[in-house]
């Protein structure tokens, strides 16, 4: 297969870059839901639970159910887009998640908003795989890598939106219809996605899953077939290397880093003592730094992913997961450990998003290199969402090594820094991992 060059975009035509740009939309708005939750679950908790110390032993709870619900979204929704199609499991999968983040803003308790929260994940969970396999087999084999990498580096993108739309509403006076501010930032986050549903119905399927559908009809090779992806000892191996190595980076991110809005909110709220501002006028505040915060890790992110691509696609993929989880590692513990003052947030926050993203880019990259064309999407989904069972219990972790450490945002620190040696744990699965640089994909 030729070496990816700087000209990696010259092969593609407007039917790729249709395909591609569509795909990268839906990972994008779905990676704003994403962080819209993260914005508004503490303000959440807050509102539907009696006492904050509730509040922030529950919270990190909330987002093991919103894992959970990923977890159960990309398996399922993973394997029917190998058996009926990328396209059309993609936009279902869009549709659940926009219409079902709208959904959590109607709240009333934290049961039924943890039940909103897991559907949500259903929808989230199945984007990944269906877009990275669809890009896979949709662009020429020279440009896949870079064109991969580039759909999660634009991600941040989504992420950045977020932050945007959280400051926007944190710096409102009074929000209209009476809406507090976490209910108006889902109900944000239901308004692209439901929009870019409408592009989606234009999406054809590639030509290289028709095609191997229809030989694999004649040869009896079944498509999105956990039984196949885990018989076969070559795809068996594959698939639980890929499941361990997305299983630390998904922790790191979504059992550690994405808990940062609680340290942040803790500072800003000491930043403003004694500066006689009212409950609401506070609220705002904390919602608006706590948005500031997420733009810039995410600003980091980007730059993060986009380098950690190139590192893969020019040194190969088993150094650039080294670096990534140890620039992950330390960038967790100098937030977590070091995070204590105003100003600090204007440069720590970034180098987190920085070093903690940087191997989301590398997942995008790397998975669809290890399956074939029947197993694309589900094996894709088995690595990265079976990971989010895994990852589940880490903000469950969290929660209860919090509680035991006194329940205050120093034991909360605490926590976060234990659980965040999984992530020097990761380093160790990365020598067994198949090198899939300059290589073709696999096939049955």
């Amino acid at each position: 297969m030729p070496t990816p060059t700087n000209s990696w975009w010259r092969p593609l035509d407007r039917r790729h870059w249709f395909v591609f740009s569509v795909a990268s939309l839906a990972w994008l708005f779905d990676c704003l839901d994403q962080q819209l939750f993260n914005l508004a679950r503490d303000a959440a908790m807050e509102d539907l639970l009696p006492n904050k110390q509730l509040a922030t032993e529950y919270g990190p709870y909330t987002t093991s159910v919103f894992l959970l619900g990923w977890a159960v979204g990309g398996l399922s929704l993973g394997a029917l887009g190998d058996r009926f199609g990328r396209a059309r499991m993609l936009t279902i999968a869009v549709l659940i998640y926009s219409l079902c983040t709208g959904l959590s803003a109607l709240s009333t308790s934290f049961t039924d908003f943890c039940a909103y929260r897991f559907l949500t994940g259903v929808g989230v969970g199945g984007v990944f795989g269906l877009a990275v396999a669809l890009v896979a087999d949709s662009i020429p084999d020279q440009s896949r890598a870079p064109a991969l990498g580039l759909l999660q580096s634009l991600s941040a993108f989504g992420n950045i939106t977020a932050g945007l739309i959280g400051m926007f509403i944190g710096s409102l006076a009074v929000i209209p219809f009476g809406l507090k501010a976490w209910q108006a930032m889902f109900l944000f986050g239901a308004l692209p996605a439901l929009m870019s549903v409408l592009i989606l119905g234009r999406l054809k399927e590639p030509e290289k899953w028709i095609a191997a559908k229809a030989a694999g009809a004649k040869t009896g090779v079944k498509f999105g077939s956990y039984a196949s992806l885990l018989g076969n000892p070559r795809w068996r191996g594959r698939a639980w290397l890929g499941l361990a190595i997305c299983s630390v980076g998904v922790i790191g991110l979504w059992g550690i880093g994405n808990f940062h809005p609680k340290i942040v909110r803790t500072i800003v709220e000491a930043h403003l003592a004694g500066k006689g501002l009212t409950p609401s006028a506070l609220a705002g505040e904390k919602a608006f730094w706590s948005s500031v915060a997420l733009l810039l890790q995410n600003v980091g992110a980007f730059f993060g992913m986009t380098v950690l691509a190139n590192v893969a696609q020019k040194k190969g993929r088993k150094p650039a997961f080294a670096i990534a989880l140890l620039l992950s590692f330390g960038s967790t513990v100098l937030v977590f450990k070091g995070l204590r003052e105003f100003s600090q947030i204007f440069w720590m926050i970034p180098l987190m998003g920085f070093g903690q993203l940087s191997i989301f880019a590398l997942y995008s990259i790397y998975l669809p290199e290890l399956f074939p064309t029947s197993l694309r999407s589900t094996g894709t989904s088995f690595c990265y969402n079976v990971g989010r069972i895994v990852a589940a219990t880490a903000p469950f972790t969290i929660g209860v090594i919090t509680r035991r450490l006194g329940g205050d945002i120093e034991g909360f620190r605490t926590a976060g820094l234990w659980v965040s040696l999984v992530l020097v744990a990761g380093l160790l699965v990365v020598p067994f991992l198949p090198e899939t640089k300059d290589q073709p994909l696999p096939e049955e």
